[in-house]
């Protein structure tokens, strides 16, 4: 049976936040940061499109993301883990990537 849509309802428009954390290598250079759409922003750190940090030490491998609605949590988790040490930064990756593996691919565009 199919679902109508009422005119004028919108499927999944709600707004989506991500923090994440990009490595050169395993446990290399690391850099936080937070971004609404995460394909983009990953597909400009890979072009080195943004003159600055990861560009300069190419810290382009996507090894942790987090998803938040609102953008006050990702950006209070982004500072967060900023001012985290590099070891508990390394466990946090490798909770869910023990092999520091490159999770860009694995980005689903919705």
């Amino acid at each position: 049976m199919e679902a109508a849509l009422r005119p004028g309802t919108m499927l999944s428009m709600r707004k989506r936040y991500f923090v994440y954390i990009l490595a050169n290598e395993r446990k290399g250079v690391l850099y936080v940061g937070v971004t609404s759409d995460l394909a983009r922003r990953i597909g400009q750190h890979k072009a080195k499109a943004v003159p600055g940090f990861t560009s300069r030490y190419g810290v382009t491998r996507l090894v942790y993301c987090e998803e938040y609605e609102s953008v006050l949590e990702a950006r209070a988790r982004e500072q967060a883990l900023k001012r985290w040490r590099r070891a508990w930064k390394f466990k946090l990756v490798e909770s869910v990537n023990p092999d520091w593996r490159d999770l860009s691919g694995d980005l689903v565009m919705l």
